[in-house]
């Protein structure tokens, strides 16, 4: 796309994403894109939006996890070594097990909304 540069890229979660694109339908009537979006998004369990900036935070801070990494966390919901083996497969800074059993605890210690 000619003129069109990317300023700044910031990761946020799927609950931010819903809210805002809620926010913006009561106003305003949504295209394709943003329909089947907001959809995607209420089909699947998730975190509260409060939970997901507090777990980000968390993996962050605790972690020192990169925050596209934190949000991928927050938005798959993983519930096993497994599924976040999954999502640290192309990382380049690679985690130990014992670390992944506390990011399981920390996950285990917040709700999941349906």
């Amino acid at each position: 796309m000619i003129g069109k540069n990317i300023i700044e890229s910031e990761p946020i979660p799927g609950a931010k994403v819903k809210q805002v694109l809620e926010e913006f339908s009561d106003d305003n009537e949504l295209n394709y894109e943003q329909n089947i979006t907001l959809n995607h998004l209420a089909r699947f369990k998730r975190y509260s939006l409060e939970d997901s900036e507090e777990i980000i935070e968390k993996l962050e801070n605790e972690f020192n996890l990169r925050p596209k990494v934190a949000v991928h966390i927050v938005d798959l919901v993983p519930k096993d070594l497994a599924d976040l083996r999954l999502i640290f497969a192309k990382e380049p800074k690679q985690i130990d097990k014992e670390e992944m059993e506390k990011i399981i605890e920390l996950l285990e210690q917040y709700d999941v909304e349906e």
